[in-house]
């Protein structure tokens, strides 16, 4: 099971704070993906399609619970695609146009609503049922593992940029990208997916994505420290290599015995340990060198040579 149907799954049994949840969500899920056909004055039928069997379960449920509407499910298989697709119907019946007005999609005398119905979004939490609900019917979320981020699909710029709004309202940032005639809510930061997650309703999911993005920050906080140690390792290696030259050079222009006690000790130590740190080095001096004193005397060491070379 993709991670976006274990989060529909998951919200699908997600129970409203209050009646009109329940409304705001099945009024969500027929404006997403539903389609509204008109035979005559007051004669409404509606068809959900879904690939989704929460999709399909909830407005089933919703549909019978709230409005005892009559339904007809057909579950159609797709041998190329190999998966399910639910088909929901709701034929013509006299009670149907009533039940849309209240649902918020028909505005009498004035056919569709155009925008979110604002007489089903009065409290937070029926806000989040809408919100709940057209992401079960149009929504997207990529598994946390890889590139996260959410989105959901819809049609109407209205409606899009009123679900943005709701978005923020629910305490995330949403943006707004037009495709080939439909509108493309998304959200890439986590923060903002994981907070619109828990408005939803999907705790579990949730935890989930914070429980990846921890092992993904401990993998980023890993690589960024060993790879921080590897170019400080290179980093010593080019410097001991370069002491090393110079400690050649000056054995051969100077002469080991000629230099001053303490700078003729950090060559040999140098010799001795051509992988320690200026650091490590001092430790081993007698008596022990702090990292700075060690580097003066590599200084001096440079003088000296570049004095002798001036002298060849």
């Amino acid at each position: 099971m993709s991670f976006t149907a274990q989060v529909k799954d998951e919200l699908s049994r997600v129970e409203g704070a209050c009646p009109t949840c329940a409304h705001a969500q099945l009024s969500a899920i027929v404006r997403v993906c539903g389609t509204l056909s008109l035979r005559g004055p007051g004669r409404y039928s509606i068809r959900v399609s879904t690939e989704t069997g929460a999709v399909a379960r909830t407005m089933i449920k919703l549909t019978h619970e709230l409005f005892d509407l009559e339904t007809r499910l057909t579950v159609r298989h797709s041998n190329l695609h190999k998966v399910r697709n639910y088909l929901i119907e709701i034929p013509e019946q006299d009670e149907l146009e009533d039940d849309l007005v209240r649902m918020g999609i028909l505005v009498l005398g004035t056919g569709l609503a155009a925008g979110v119905p604002a007489h089903l979004l009065e409290r937070p939490c029926c806000r989040a049922a809408f919100v709940r609900g057209a992401f079960m019917a149009g929504g997207f979320v990529a598994d946390p593992r890889g590139d996260f981020h959410l989105e959901i699909a819809v049609t109407g710029e209205r409606f899009a940029n009123d679900i943005v709004a709701l978005i923020g309202e629910l305490g995330a940032v949403a943006r707004l990208n037009r495709r080939r005639g439909t509108y493309a809510i998304y959200l890439k930061s986590f923060d903002d997916v994981v907070t619109l997650l828990r408005a939803m309703g999907a705790h579990r999911s949730a935890r989930a994505v914070e429980s990846v993005r921890r092992v993904k920050s401990l993998k980023n906080e890993v690589n960024r420290l060993v790879n921080a140690e590897l170019a400080n390792q290179a980093r010593m290696a080019n410097a001991a290599g370069t002491q090393l030259e110079l400690i050649g050079e000056a054995a051969r222009l100077i002469g080991m015995g000629r230099l001053p006690p303490a700078v003729r000790e950090f060559c040999e130590l140098r010799l001795a340990h051509p992988d320690l740190s200026l650091a490590d080095l001092g430790a081993l001096a007698s008596p022990p060198t702090k990292k700075s004193g060690m580097y003066h005397r590599l200084l001096r060491l440079r003088d000296l040579v570049n004095a002798a070379r001036a002298d060849t």
